[in-house]
């Protein structure tokens, strides 16, 4: 009991005196592709587009690590290019479906994207589709390019368009030894939010993904600070005395739950942003931490040990009870919800000191682990809700990995210039 208090007291508490910038990173995440798909996974070839060096390599890479698909652009077996696709060449290559491409530049600053996806066996085009782009945004349109596909021929949204936050801790440059950072689903194009000498935890979106709450020290004693990422300005929205920690913004962007301890003991506490004023929301003798509200707004869950050992419960809004769970483990913690709200991502202990990130069903109440690692925390699901990116250990590296939600697929984000910790998925 003592030792899983701590744990939770540790969770709550965020350094960080910061100064801001918003330039390009040097820092960028290395893709690993840790486990693919099985056999039983349909291919999909990207043709080289015409007239093109980056955007194809951009889609191949996407959808290769989609956990959806196996990438079969090696040894193409015919030679395709726009309204001219040998379906039996494919078919008999057992590559159900084909992309293909071409781009032009109509002037300096913008390229013209035309690209199709063939269905070999209905020998008929899924996708017909132009894109125009700036030169600048280049790389975003091919992320667009492979959220179209993949819901063309899965029926879900694509995230690869998306973004991830997460904390960079580099011991070797004191002065920004830790730095928030916001990169591409793939660890392309990262950029540097806050650079601190001190630790950097808990970033939060806001619903527009527009801004990124976080928590600072800069005055002695923890602040909840929200940072504009275009301007790079900042507000402070909470300064109590004792803990200001964990924050979380409602669907609709107008309330912040965060924990705080200003009426002595660790508890939920809801702020309206636009009158500052807060409410007590749990009166428990026990740690209650980590709020995060549930997608339709109506109830929140958290982390308490009011049940002996750190779990997960839900608070209801309308009628201000509370819920247990989760009732698998010794330990759960660190939760989050799938945009549906359906399932339950979490850190999780079933015995001794392995901590890996599991999923409950919350309506069929199934449990299960998905990540093969042992010291696992932040666990943050893709807007689409097929993936799930967390922090974790291997061996000397503290890196990202995002796995699928059935464990058949995962890559690493690992950092050379240190470790990566506190992911958080971009809204879409």
């Amino acid at each position: 009991m003592e030792m899983n208090r701590k744990h939770l007291t540790a969770i709550l508490l965020a350094l960080s005196c910061s100064s801001i910038i918003a330039t390009s990173a040097q820092a960028q995440l290395q893709l690993e592709i840790a486990k693919s798909p099985d056999a039983s996974a349909p291919k999909i070839a990207i043709v080289p587009f015409d007239s093109d060096e980056k955007i194809y390599t951009i889609v191949e890479s996407d959808l290769n690590h989609s956990g959806k698909f196996t990438s079969a652009s090696k040894n193409l077996p015919a030679t395709s290019t726009l309204n001219s696709i040998d379906a039996n060449s494919w078919a008999n290559a057992s590559v159900p479906y084909v992309v293909v491409g071409k781009v032009s530049q109509p002037d300096p600053n913008s390229y013209q994207i035309h690209y199709q996806l063939f269905d070999v066996e209905k020998k008929q085009f899924l996708l017909n589709e132009v894109l125009t782009a700036p030169v600048s945004r280049i790389r975003q349109a091919g992320h667009t390019i492979s959220d179209a596909i993949y819901q063309a021929l899965t029926g879900i949204q694509g995230s690869f368009s998306g973004k991830i936050a997460y904390v960079l801790r580099n011991p070797n440059v004191p002065d920004q030894r830790y730095t928030l950072q916001v990169a591409d689903t793939d660890g392309e194009r990262p950029i540097t939010v806050l650079a601190s000498h001190y630790p950097i935890l808990s970033p939060t979106w806001t619903p527009d993904g527009k801004s990124i709450g976080y928590v600072s020290f800069e005055s002695k004693r923890p602040r909840i600070y929200l940072q504009d990422l275009s301007t790079g300005q900042r507000q402070v929205l909470t300064s109590y005395p004792g803990l200001n920690g964990a924050p979380s913004f409602s669907p609709d962007g107008k309330s912040m739950l965060f924990t705080g301890s200003m009426d002595g003991n660790p508890d939920i506490y809801q702020m309206n942003l636009e009158t500052r004023q807060i409410e007590r929301l749990t009166k428990d003798t026990a740690i209650d931490t980590e709020a995060r509200y549930a997608p339709d707004g109506k109830s929140f869950i958290f982390t308490s040990d009011r049940g002996g050992s750190p779990q997960i419960y839900r608070y209801t809004f309308d009628n201000a009870t509370v819920q247990r769970l989760t009732f698998r483990g010794t330990f759960n913690a660190r939760s989050t919800l799938s945009a549906d709200g359906r399932k339950l991502a979490m850190v999780s202990r079933q015995s001794g000191s392995s901590f890996k990130i599991a999923i409950q069903d919350l309506n069929s109440g199934v449990y299960s682990v998905i990540t093969p690692t042992t010291l696992d925390e932040s666990p943050s699901f893709s807007p689409n809700g097929q993936m799930v990116v967390y922090a974790t250990q291997e061996g000397n590296r503290g890196l990202l990995s995002i796995v699928s939600l059935n464990g058949q697929f995962k890559m690493n984000l690992p950092s050379e210039q240190g470790e990566v910790r506190e992911p958080a998925w971009a809204p879409k």
